[in-house]
């Protein structure tokens, strides 16, 4: 299944995310125990803010026309005090989640980017890198905001609460009494939303990383869509995947951002029955100016963070649908670990056998039924047949991208399986038709996976690959920066630089998939003639459409519909 079909139609379970995350925030829970006092002390101060404020209305009503204005102004400087500390200290806590979440965000792109390494190629062979990219960027993003802003507004919200509902209920029991009907309206209409929006958010995520998945694709074969004259076709096509993508958004959006309106009603409801019953309860002599005044402020304080929390309550399911989506890419299946004891190559010779291999992608289509063949050392093996007759799954074998179903391949007498796939990778250099070159320098790249090459055996190489001439015609030589993917150099060009890259490996095994196939027919005899110094003692396997690049193998095989139907030279 793609990774961008991954579409949650029902809501996880929320507890298991929230649990999962809590344990990824473990480096963080000192931190967090110094946001949870400071935010306490915060609360703390903010609430005294209304009992200063009913003392002074108090201290106005004792007076009768001969206010003590020192007595007013004691408890209205006492309240600004404690307002302006408390927001000093809520703006400490703000600027601690903000190091708190980036680093969270830093720790989990980590841990996605380096999952990415230990999947089987099959993963990539079928997901959406749009949508894994998504996972990384945009969900990570999620994460992080929601961890910014929402742990410490929550925490704030539940000190609030409860300080408020201890000051009400010490001020007048009556009106905590009207306070408390319309919590249960609070509480049901919560659960109610969060069943709706919680599936929505998940939808919302998928739909987004397809569309990045869409968008990556296009942009990668955007020459290829103006030269057939596909423009119209593709902006269609991508309509109706942004169409997908923003009913997604309204749905979830729609629907999240009623929370606030109908909570702001319900604290509404609360604040007009505690007006009423205040006003009767002080005509009657049951309660003070100030304290109604005082219990009036602390409901608003009771009831405004849970309206605040309804209001981020969309936020929050969102951060856990986008959470839910980092979780299931890290629970990927990994690559087979090696097997135990596996062993090391010091200095392979090169030796290859495949013995009755046969393979399916699927389990169900085999690609190779019964392949055999065998290449010894500094011998060269040409793979000929039309496309899709499992010529590079033979590659993607020989490499342990897949493992046969059946059969056995040899690397110098013994079972791939017996070595390290790193160990085994290594006595392997790959020249591919889809040329890769990363943005850095042309030594840079030339040198990728020698890293301590020097400067002249650099030189030798792209000597070698007929590429130096070139290279010192670029604005600074070896030093010149090549763009993304090489898009500043011709093809060709890119094809001789991956070419120089494998004829500076010292690997015994040199693999070419069609690795000639971008070269002019003159650049491609210079480069032959250098090939054949180099393949000098090392063993080489060429997948071949060309007869000038198989014409000097010692063996020819013709591979049609997974079988090896001729040999020869």
């Amino acid at each position: 299944m793609k990774l961008g079909r991954m579409i949650q139609s029902k809501p996880k379970n929320t507890k298991g995310t929230l649990k999962r995350l809590i344990v990824e925030l473990k480096p963080f829970y000192a931190l967090l125990l110094l946001v949870t006092i400071l935010s306490f002390s915060s609360c703390f101060l903010s609430l005294l803010g209304p009992y200063f404020c009913g003392e002074a209305i108090n201290e106005v009503e004792r007076g009768f026309g001969m206010v003590r204005m020192e007595n007013v102004s004691k408890w209205a400087f006492l309240m600004l005090f404690s307002y302006l500390v408390s927001e000093v200290v809520l703006m400490a806590v703000n600027i601690l989640m903000v190091f708190i979440s980036k680093k969270m965000a830093f720790i989990l792109r980590n841990k996605c980017f380096e999952k990415l390494h230990r999947l089987p190629v099959s993963v990539f062979d079928t997901a959406m890198s749009g949508d894994i990219l998504s996972r990384i960027s945009y969900d990570v993003d999620v994460v992080s905001t929601s961890i910014q802003t929402d742990i410490s507004q929550i925490l704030s919200s539940v000190i609030t609460v409860l300080g408020s509902f201890f000051m009400m209920l010490k001020i007048s029991l009556p009106l905590s009494a009207v306070t408390m009907v319309t919590i249960p309206l609070t509480v049901v209409y919560t659960i109610w939303i969060k069943g709706i929006t919680r599936p929505l958010y998940s939808i919302r995520s998928a739909k987004y990383g397809e569309m990045n998945g869409f968008v990556e694709e296009m942009f990668s074969g955007e020459k290829t869509i103006q030269a057939y004259g596909y423009e119209e076709k593709v902006s269609r096509e991508f309509g109706e995947v942004n169409k997908a993508a923003s009913d997604a958004y309204f749905n979830a959006d729609s629907r999240g951002v009623t929370i606030g309106p109908v909570m702001g009603m319900i604290n509404n409801l609360s604040l007009a029955l505690n007006g009423t019953l205040g006003s009767v309860l002080y005509m009657v002599g049951r309660a003070t100016l100030g304290q109604v005044s005082s219990f009036i402020l602390y409901s608003r304080k009771f009831a405004g963070p849970i309206n605040e929390v309804a209001n981020i309550m969309n936020e929050i399911f969102s951060a856990l649908s986008a959470a839910e989506r980092i979780f299931s890419f890290l629970d990927q299946k990994e690559e087979a670990p090696d097997k135990e004891g596996a062993l090391s190559i010091t200095e392979g010779k090169g030796k290859v056998n495949v013995e009755n291999v046969s393979f399916s992608y699927d389990g169900k289509r085999e690609i190779l039924h019964d392949v055999s063949l065998s290449l010894e050392k500094g011998k060269i093996i040409a793979i000929v047949g039309p496309t899709g007759a499992g010529k590079t799954t033979i590659i993607n074998l020989l490499m342990r991208f897949y493992d046969p179903q059946k059969g056995m391949i040899l690397y110098d007498d013994r079972d791939e399986m017996d070595y390290g796939r790193r160990d085994l990778r290594s006595q392997y250099a790959m020249v591919l038709q889809d040329t890769w070159l990363f943005c850095g320098t042309v030594e840079e790249n030339i040198a990728y996976g020698v890293e301590k090459a020097t400067r002249e055996e650099v030189i030798e190489a792209a000597k070698k690959a007929r590429i130096h001439n070139f290279i010192m015609t670029l604005p600074k030589g070896y030093d010149t920066v090549v763009s993304e993917d090489g898009g500043n150099i011709s093809k060709g060009q890119k094809q001789l630089l991956t070419i120089a890259r494998a004829f500076l490996s010292s690997s015994p095994v040199l693999i070419l998939d069609e690795a000639t196939s971008n070269v002019d027919t003159s650049t491609e005899r210079e480069v032959q003639r250098a090939m054949n110094d180099l393949l000098s003692g090392r063993t080489a396997i060429v997948i071949a459409h060309r007869l000038s690049t198989i014409e000097n193998a010692d063996e020819i095989l013709v591979v049609d519909e997974g079988e090896i139907k001729e040999r020869g030279t």
